[in-house]
């Protein structure tokens, strides 16, 4: 669960820090500031920047997710077999 949180607040830091950058440099260029432009122009930029900033923490979580599902799927496995032998 700790990799999730990781990840998560990474991403929403590189959001936040892009959101703050285009809102700079439109600051600068202009004198009006339409907020949802900066909005969506952060989120795009953050988006491609997860990609490959935060491959490390991405692939930590996949992992982890992997190793979880693996577990229940061996769990689910051995109660079916308990039951089949309790069938027979």
């Amino acid at each position: 669960m700790k990799e999730f949180w990781v990840y998560t607040g990474l991403r929403l830091l590189l959001f936040v820090g892009s959101l703050g950058l285009v809102s700079g440099v439109w600051l600068l260029v202009a004198d009006s500031l339409p907020i949802l432009w900066a909005i969506v122009l952060a989120f795009v930029i953050s988006g491609i920047g997860s990609y490959y900033l935060l491959n490390g923490p991405r692939d930590a979580f996949a992992r982890r997710v992997e190793t979880r599902a693996e577990r229940m799927a061996a769990k689910i496995e051995e109660m079916r077999a308990k039951e089949d032998a309790g069938d027979a």
